[in-house]
């Protein structure tokens, strides 16, 4: 059996930011992170705009108070405003450890961190490096993982985790390169395990955001908090569904509809382009259902509508959102420079996740920890974003709550022993649970039913939502649950055996959107992403509180925790 002080399942910002510190705080503590791409490949590598702090280098008016209120309203008041506190007063002082650590952010002509505009922000606070941020910052994070003897297990799939007595004691992994299981034990795990936005059938995220840490947690009894609030990105490239950053529209990118109007004056007439995202997905998706939507000849009517960049001329678009050029060219074939970019929203960000407090120590319920068992990152909710995430504040997320959290371990680490596992139980359990893939005689590909589960999602908890959908939604997706224990396997090897690991993704995904859909049923009212159009209004006295789920066999029980109110009383939020 393999043993760590503590084990990092997830190689993105927050797990290797989480590591970094634990070897910085005590370098004489055996961290491990175990992640099932190679740490590079994270998806925090595909963050284009930003992270937002407040550095005053381009607007020295700014203060954290106002990034924090900014933060809150955009939150629609749901956020945790204790956390909110910290990320934002923590930001200019971890922006400027990673200029130190290396990372190669964009510059002001005297030589200053850059920093644009960004939707839901009063100020110019999100610095960047061009368009590819997250690129830059997960880069010099795992060169530092090399750099402080951090283990590295890439490629390994985390299919479950271990708790017994009410503590997390290790995890179960199998390795996709030969089929090979390990069982784990540390005397701490932390999940960094991103989000799940391949619930749906077009989302900004890559093939591996399929919500499996969310789901090992769910596994054990564990609630999800949140769950309801989905964030739709309101530029993904049509058809494919590739983000084009909000950069673009920092940069001064224009939305326009069939008939070149700039249409949100209609609908956020200070804030236009910049607005939050959930205001500007609804925009979008309005306009085009009022047929004022584009098709491919350009006629009215169609399923997107444009963002224009054209006025902007072509050294800017160059120097300050290249990749965003790049991915148009290369994926649908338009030149920004001199043709618009066919927009429409896209699955993007999770609000919700693993419920965990300021030090990303997990809840067992409201007022209840586990021991031995830290999250961060996306796949956590300390809730800095409540119901809906302003851009540029998701880095700044994962790497002020990995520093955090990873400096909390450091020290928590330290009263703790290894535990005892009865390892053969575990890799005889994960084995048989492989080998019935392998040998299960089903009548369906795995592809035909995951495709099948992504539309029922997409076309019963979208944009807007209602009772009568997302009910039919979840008999819906019974009927696609009973049709994923009939899949088979084509491939019975043990080689790279690539149809088992997205037998297992499946199984994640599973449960993931029906958490989804039973909190945002249970959801009376309209905040942030979440969006019902048979409740339009926020309903403040019933539902300004946290949802916390518990999947079982038997469906979904939820309860509810109160949001934490410091500083800014809830109120109408105008843009």
């Amino acid at each position: 059996m393999l043993e760590h002080d503590v084990l990092i399942v997830g190689g993105g910002l927050a797990g290797s930011r989480a590591a970094v510190e634990m070897a910085r705080t005590n370098p004489t503590l055996s961290v491990a992170v175990v992640a099932k791409t190679h740490p590079i490949r994270s998806h925090s590598v595909a963050a284009q705009g930003g992270i937002a702090a407040t550095l005053k280098n381009v607007d020295d008016q700014d203060t954290w108070e106002a990034h924090a209120f900014d933060t809150v309203k955009g939150s629609d008041y749901l956020a945790d405003q204790d956390a909110v506190e910290i990320l934002t007063r923590e930001a200019p002082d971890v922006v400027i450890d990673l200029e130190h650590m290396g990372v190669l952010f964009s510059r002001l002509s005297d030589g200053r961190i850059a920093q644009r505009a960004f939707g839901g922000h009063s100020h110019k606070r999100t610095c960047y490096a061009a368009d590819k941020t997250g690129h830059a910052i997960l880069h010099e994070l795992v060169n530092n993982l090399r750099r402080y003897g951090v283990t590295i297990y890439d490629e390994w799939y985390v299919m479950r985790l271990i708790t017994e007595e009410g503590q997390a004691k290790g995890v179960v992994m199998y390795r996709i390169r030969d089929g090979h299981l390990e069982v784990v034990r540390a005397k701490v795990v932390m999940f960094a395990t991103g989000g799940y936005g391949r619930v749906y059938n077009t989302t900004s995220n890559d093939f591996a955001s399929t919500g499996d840490g969310l789901a090992m947690v769910a596994a054990v009894g564990l609630p999800l908090e949140d769950m309801e609030f989905v964030q739709f990105h309101p530029t993904g490239l049509y058809p494919v569904g590739v983000l084009i950053s909000e950069a673009v529209r920092g940069e001064g990118a224009y939305l326009i509809n069939s008939e070149g109007d700039r249409f949100m004056s209609a609908y956020a007439p200070k804030q236009m382009e910049l607005a939050p995202r959930d205001i500007t997905s609804r925009a979008i998706t309005l306009e085009i259902r009022a047929g004022r939507g584009v098709h491919s000849d350009g006629s009215a009517g169609g399923p997107f509508v444009y963002l224009d960049l054209r006025h902007m001329g072509k050294d800017k678009i160059m120097s300050r959102v290249p990749f965003c050029w790049e991915e148009a060219h290369r994926l649908v074939g338009i030149d920004a420079v001199t043709e618009p970019m066919p927009i429409r929203p896209t699955v993007h960000y999770s609000m919700g996740g693993i419920p965990v407090n300021t030090d990303g120590q997990v809840r067992s319920s409201a007022d209840g920890l586990v021991e031995g068992f830290f999250a961060a990152g996306e796949c956590a909710c300390v809730s800095v974003h409540g119901a809906n995430r302003l851009g540029s504040n998701s880095l700044l997320e994962c790497v002020v709550y990995g520093k955090r959290t990873g400096a909390a371990i450091a020290q928590y680490v330290l009263n703790r022993k290894l535990p005892s596992i009865d390892e053969d139980r575990y890799l005889k359990e994960a084995g048989d649970r492989i080998q019935s893939l392998l040998d299960q005689d089903g009548q369906y590909r795995i592809n035909e039913v995951r495709q099948a589960y992504q539309d029922c999602m997409t076309d019963h908890c979208g944009v807007f939502r209602a009772e009568s959908v997302m009910q039919e939604g979840l008999e819906q997706l019974r009927q696609v649950q009973k049709k994923a224990s009939e899949i088979y396997l084509d491939d019975k090897g043990k080689q790279w055996n690539t149809e088992v690991l997205e037998a297992l993704e499946l199984q994640s995904l599973m449960t993931v959107g029906e958490v989804i859909l039973a909190s945002a049923l249970n959801r009376q009212e309209s905040r942030g992403a979440h969006c019902r159009e048979d409740f339009p209004n926020r309903d403040d006295s019933n539902f300004l509180k946290h949802t916390l789920a518990y999947h079982s066999s038997a469906g979904v029980d939820l309860a509810y925790m109160p949001v934490s109110i410091t500083q800014f009383e809830p109120k109408e939020r105008r843009y």
